[in-house]
């Protein structure tokens, strides 16, 4: 099954990828392009913590949501399956910060 904490990653990415050929938006998409549209949607999600720490949960789910709809593009456009490297960089972090040195600590891995 190709699901994250029960999201379908296949239902998500297809719709994703239909809003985008609808409106002939590919043509926009290059790996670099959505790259930068991450980093600007994601300085919008954080944009709502700025100032106060009452944020508006809708608002912030709203840019959540658009950071990780330009990720599934990026991932189709680079060709890569969302949850096997999802999967793959957990376990390079659990190799780095095994449970035993990282709980309760937010040390980088070269500090534990």
């Amino acid at each position: 099954m190709n699901s994250i904490e029960g999201l379908n990653m296949n239902k998500a990415k297809e719709n994703v990828l239909k809003f985008s050929t609808d409106r002939d938006w590919d043509q926009f998409h290059s790996p670099e392009n959505l790259a930068k549209s991450i980093v600007i949607e994601a300085s919008e999600l954080l944009e709502c913590f700025q100032w106060d720490h009452n944020f508006d949960h809708d608002k912030v789910v709203e840019e959540l949501a658009d950071v990780m709809n330009y990720c599934i593009l990026l991932s189709d456009k680079l060709n890569v399956n969302i949850e096997k490297i999802i999967l793959d960089k957990l376990k390079k972090n659990e190799e780095k910060y095994p449970v035993d040195k990282a709980k309760g600590t937010s040390k980088k891995y070269s500090d534990l």
